[in-house]
């Protein structure tokens, strides 16, 4: 039996017709209600006899698949001996625009719905109309045109040509692709130990439409225990396309290396890396507008030729979509996302399935689809997933936008000072309060002020007028519209914080538990599985999750022996805020002693940047003989890179980086072998105490008893495991840790060590450089009192 694809008549007229430039223009939040108020408005007026909303559809065969074309089209009338196929068209434009220019995708429209009811009713002729509505003078025209059926027939056969060949070239690519899939073996001669019960785990939350839960310690090969069961799965039909989501760029590497691996064995896959707009953008420093890029002007002139282009590459990464959009002349970020459509698999970020502002609308608009969620880091999601939801409001951009306006526009003037207005009342309150206030209700009184202006604005956006403060109203308007949305679902999940410093305020709706909103957007797929080596406690993650008893969790022992690792516990020193400068001194000693025991390289990851200065100065100044390296505030991939290059293998000189805890060294780097001997851990990683973890606190301990936890023991844990797990990266790896907090020797601490820590704590007589001596030797005592 032959497979049965559909398409939709927008779909298949885009496809075949779409042209000319790539124009961004603006619509507004209330466009979809007027389009609909408009079409209701005119069937409304229809004499008797008018047919609304009429579902349509015809299947045609081809050598290789049935084609199903469905629509639904606004309006069928008869008009004496005349069938009228009426399509409905509100617009902006002025109505005389389209008497001089007809839009082909509007006529393509409604001679595809044309054809489809002469073709169900027998007609040997129809005729076609196209209803203007003018949404501003409320004026409307209609142009009617008749079409004899074997015209037609001539329209439509031109239409499903070019989309009868494309999808006839993605029929075989998929069957090409199953063969390979189902062909295809694990890529390397085993599995790592844990690693084919992670692959197993994921095919059967895949097949059962199922969520899981998978800590697997580093080196186990997770990338490729997830990637390759689900595209087993791919090739059984079991899932339509696999997204493969991370936090870092280094996650993204990870998931192409294990692609490219498994291509080298066979594997015939189309995937695509999405990559944010700003780092793809040849132009940045033009508008997206015809007028002011070259890639906008034309790009849909160029896009056949550069789809066809890129649907003979398999792999469609960073460099490849940058090196094809150059070649054809399109805008690099708006291809990307028309590729997407076709590829087998999708690397991104976490934000283009998760987040309200920038999901993947083509894909989860309106259907969720048969895909697969694999992500990776998913420790990472919790904040991520809090920063999606949340919406955020600043004084200064008002007050600017209002100056570089002056009274030109009175009504966004006036819709401005009223907002201010309100903050600097607010802002006084919460200077009063300290600088900073929280409350449990959404700001009702700044909400009416902020829909008047987004009101406003977008009337005077709609006109597409030239401005020089167009770009600053644009962004306050998407941000006041992200506060509106966020506003309008504010439950006990969520708080308002108010922080002032000086003359600036910043109004946030903050969103304190994930949960519900994570469980919603995982409704676009079928399956979801979340893994990383730092999933402690599951309870935690799963609650923040959405997940409820149904979620899998599989929890690995680590491949590496646990005698390669050499845990310390310094339960001697606090660093307790009030008594670091006490401990210092003796803090800079411990690390010494470790990076005594072995000459190498080795990182100690602190938790504030104030606390890592104050360390290292005392660490140089007693310790000068030692060399140091630090990292940097706000450093680039470039600068990470740069300060990794001095890890070198061998090392003959022992140095010491100084790094942040939770920061781009305290994940997702791989300084493999002798390029990194240990780590020192200071402190348990708890996340700066600050108001709105505070209220995390306070609505954990309200709603789950375990507030603390939440907040910071959890997330902080999960920083030190990510920090430990930097020091062992192959079976062939040692190296040393030293966990610097009294808090590390207290059983609230101890029930969450992994099963391969055996830590030793030099509680004792014995010295730690006799510790490190005897492990360095081979004779390593890890456990009991030493």
């Amino acid at each position: 039996m032959k497979p049965r694809l559909t398409v939709a008549v927008r779909t298949l007229v885009a496809f075949a017709l779409q042209t000319g430039d790539l124009v961004s223009t603006f619509a507004g939040s209330q466009r979809p209600l007027d389009g609909l108020r408009a079409h209701q408005k005119i069937q409304r007026a229809r004499p008797a006899g008018y047919q609304p909303e009429v579902a349509l559809q015809h299947a045609i065969e081809t050598p290789d698949f049935v084609l199903e074309i469905s629509g639904r089209l606004d309006g069928v009338f008869t008009d004496g001996d005349r069938v009228v196929i009426d399509e409905i068209k509100s617009t902006h434009k002025e109505l005389d625009a389209f008497e001089h220019n007809p839009d082909p995708l509007h006529w393509g429209q409604v001679q595809a719905y044309a054809w489809l009811y002469a073709t169900h009713h027998d007609l040997d002729a129809v005729d076609a109309q196209l209803t203007y509505y003018q949404l501003t003078t409320k004026e409307t025209r209609e142009f009617r045109r008749a079409y004899p059926l074997d015209e037609l027939n001539r329209l439509m056969t031109a239409l499903l040509d070019d989309y009868v060949a494309w999808a006839t070239r993605l029929e075989r690519w998929r069957l090409q692709r199953d063969r390979s899939v189902q062909e295809l073996s694990f890529p390397f001669d085993d599995f790592r130990e844990g690693q084919r019960q992670m692959a197993v785990t994921v095919y059967r939350s895949i097949q059962t439409d199922g969520r899981a839960m998978i800590q697997a310690p580093t080196g186990i090969g997770k990338t490729m225990a997830a990637l390759f069961p689900a595209l087993k799965a791919l090739g059984e039909g079991l899932t339509a396309k696999v997204f493969y989501l991370t936090a870092r760029t280094t996650g993204r590497q990870a998931a192409e290396k294990a692609l490219s691996v498994m291509r080298r064995r066979g594997l015939q896959l189309k995937s695509l890396t999405l990559t944010a707009k700003d780092k793809l953008c040849p132009y940045p420093d033009a508008t997206c507008t015809p007028e002011e890029c070259p890639r906008a002007r034309g790009h849909y002139d160029r896009m056949k030729g550069a789809r066809l282009a890129a649907f003979d590459r398999d792999a469609l990464d960073r460099d490849t979509v940058t090196l094809l959009a150059d070649t054809f002349e399109v805008c690099p970020f708006e291809f990307s996302l028309e590729m997407a459509l076709w590829m087998d698999t999708i690397v991104a970020d976490y934000n283009y399935v998760f987040d309200p502002r920038v999901y993947l609308r083509r894909f989860f608009a309106e259907d969720n689809g048969a895909y697969t969620f694999l992500v990776d880091e998913a420790h990472n999601l919790v904040d991520r997933s809090r920063e999606m939801f949340s919406a955020v409001l600043h004084k200064q951009p008002f007050l600017d936008l209002r100056r570089a306006l002056r009274e030109d526009h009175r009504p966004l003037y006036r819709a401005i000072g009223h907002i201010n207005a309100w903050m600097v009342s607010a802002r006084r309150d919460c200077l009063t309060a300290g600088g900073e206030s929280a409350s449990r209700e959404v700001p009702d009184a700044l909400l009416p002020h902020l829909q008047r202006f987004h009101h406003r604005a977008e009337t005077w956006l709609v006109k597409n007028k030239p401005a020089s403060w167009k770009e600053d109203l644009l962004q306050l308007y998407f941000d006041v519209s992200t506060f509106l949305r966020v506003a309008e679902r504010f439950d006990d999940s969520y708080t308002t914080c108010t922080v002032s410093d000086g003359k600036e305020l910043q109004v946030k709706l903050f969103c304190l538990d994930p949960a519900d909103q994570l469980a919603e957007a995982l409704q676009r797929g079928r399956s979801a599985l979340f893994f990383s080596a730092t999933l402690t406690p599951f309870s935690y993650f799963n609650t923040l999750f959405g997940g409820g008893a149904e979620t899998v969790f599989l929890r690995l022992r680590s491949p590496f022996p646990p005698a390669n690792l050499c845990v310390i516990v310094d339960g001697r020193i606090s660093t307790y805020y009030r008594e670091r400068e006490q401990t210092k001194y003796r803090l800079a000693d411990a690390i010494t002693q470790l990076v005594r025991g072995k000459t190498g390289n080795y990182l100690a990851f602190f938790p504030s940047y104030a606390y890592l200065k104050m360390v290292h100065d005392v660490f140089c100044d007693v310790f000068p003989e030692i060399p140091t390296i630090v990292q940097a505030r706000d450093m680039d991939e470039a600068a990470r890179d740069a300060f990794l290059e001095n890890f070198v293998r061998d090392n003959p000189q022992t140095l010491v980086g100084f790094v942040v805890m939770g920061g781009i060294f305290g994940e997702g780097i791989d300084l493999v072998g002798r390029r990194l001997s240990g780590a020192a851990i200071v402190g348990v990683g708890l996340p700066g105490i600050c108001m709105e973890r505070d209220l995390i606190r306070d609505h954990f301990d309200t709603t789950r008893q375990a507030g603390f936890d939440f907040a910071y023991r959890y997330p902080g844990f999960n920083r030190v495991l990510q920090a430990v797990g930097r020091v062992i990266r192959s079976t062939r790896d040692r190296g040393a840790v030293l966990l610097v907090d009294n808090r590390f020797s207290t059983h609230r601490y101890r029930s969450l060590y992994p099963e391969e820590w055996q830590p030793v704590s030099p509680w004792s007589d014995r010295p730690v450089a006799h510790i490190l001596e005897d492990f360095w030797s081979g004779a390593s005592i890890l456990n009991g009192r030493i």
